[in-house]
């Protein structure tokens, strides 16, 4: 434990969307108080649960801005609170400045080196590979401004990933890969990508539908025990076979939980990891897809299904009883309304789903990632700033007057 660890510590939580909503909501309502550093007008930005929020404006900027924020003129009140980094910003901004951080604050038992192993997807495709991994075929590309002929010995369509998907996003307005379905594409982007000084693999697609996609979820202390293990899978993503997940269903896969441990420990991970992996159908193997080292996305599955993994790590972080759990509640479904309805649109038309099917998979109790009732600013007001903002941009073009004319 923390030696600065307090039983009453706040939460500091750095960056992040949905998983920050989540969380914040969580540990809000158990009393403890939440503090959160996320993009200004973003869902978490506008939750009740927070008892300060300190908003940044530009993800560019936003090393310089936790800078001032944490260490420079931090603030008395979150001053050894516990830090939970929700984006790989985050993450990275805990890994470079750890040492001096946990002079003032509770971290996590995880280790620099290997969360920038984490977060470069070269140097965690060859960290799996080296533990006996399963990984699609890839090829790194140090300087796509200067390839000649590529020597690639898997077909079209491919994947560029970069190295650093923040720092991609950042270069490309939110887009964190490219799609290329033939050689004069790829060679568009990579120019392209050679423009914004970025480093890139190019990875085979794995064939196969989105529901071949399973997750595996651990905590691993400093004495390398595992404080839970969950998995998860994907019902649907958007773009389909390349996009984020819009519907995910919770389920125990032993199949993936041990691969997922495999790759954890025998890295020497610690703290907290998800991995991703899907089935090649070509092959039969999981093979991995990505990993998180960091809370992510569709947090508040885990946590409405009994499994409220940021309670467990502060519990653990501040040294408190830890609740051990060991069951918790299959096939509940998580939904992403609007990108989920564009995944059955996608679907629709390549003849894979019907309005009827899609419907029938969508009858049941659903756990959504932002509504809520008690706190129903963090849908409503985002959706009202997009009303705004579309009707501003009409009255730009003269949109409206035209409409009528």
């Amino acid at each position: 434990m923390n030696p600065r660890a307090k039983k009453n510590a706040p939460v500091m939580i750095l960056g992040g969307s949905s998983n920050a909503l989540s969380i914040a909501r969580s540990l809000g309502r158990q009393g403890i108080d939440v503090y959160l550093s996320v993009l200004k007008k973003n869902c978490a930005y506008y939750t009740r649960h927070s008892k300060e929020i300190f908003p940044f404006e530009d993800k560019k900027e936003v090393e310089s801005f936790w800078l001032d924020l944490l260490i420079s003129n931090k603030k008395n009140e979150i001053e050894g609170a516990v830090i939970f980094p929700c984006n790989d910003d985050g993450v990275e901004f805990v890994a470079k400045h750890r040492s001096t951080l946990e002079e003032y604050y509770i971290l996590d038992e995880s280790i620099p080196e290997m969360m920038f192993i984490m977060l470069n997807k070269l140097e965690s495709m060859e960290l799996a590979k080296s533990i006996g991994i399963p990984v699609p075929k890839y090829l790194y590309v140090k300087d796509p401004g200067n390839t000649g002929k590529l020597e690639l010995d898997f077909k079209y369509p491919l994947i560029i990933k970069p190295l650093y998907s923040h720092l991609f996003q950042k270069a490309f307005n939110g887009d964190k890969f490219f799609f290329v379905e033939n050689e004069r594409e790829l060679f568009r982007k990579l120019e392209k990508v050679h423009e914004k000084n970025q480093e890139i693999i190019i990875s085979e697609l794995i064939p196969g539908p989105d529901t071949l996609l399973g997750s595996y979820y651990t905590y691993i202390d400093n004495e390398g025990n595992c404080l839970f293990h969950f998995t998860k899978r994907v019902i649907r993503r958007f773009p389909v076979n390349k996009g984020q997940a819009t519907y995910h269903i919770t389920g125990w896969n032993e199949e993936i939980a041990e691969l997922g441990k495999k790759f954890f420990l025998l890295s020497g991970y610690r703290g907290l990891g998800n991995v991703e992996f899907k089935r090649d159908t070509r092959d039969g193997q999981l093979k991995l897809m990505e990993c998180n080292p960091r809370f992510t996305a569709c947090h508040e599955l885990l946590t409405r299904c009994g499994m409220d993994i940021a309670r467990i790590i502060y519990n653990h972080l501040v040294g408190l009883p830890v609740p051990k759990i060991e069951r918790y509640k299959d096939n509940l479904t998580l939904w992403f309304p609007y990108r989920d309805y564009m995944a059955y649109k996608q679907l629709k038309e390549q003849n894979e789903i019907t309005l009827g099917e899609w419907i029938k998979s969508l009858a049941r109790k659903q756990v959504l990632p932002h509504f809520k009732l008690s706190d129903p600013m963090p849908v409503i007001a985002p959706l009202l700033n997009s009303i705004a903002k579309k009707l501003a941009e009409d009255r730009k073009n003269g949109g409206l007057n035209e409409n009528f004319t």
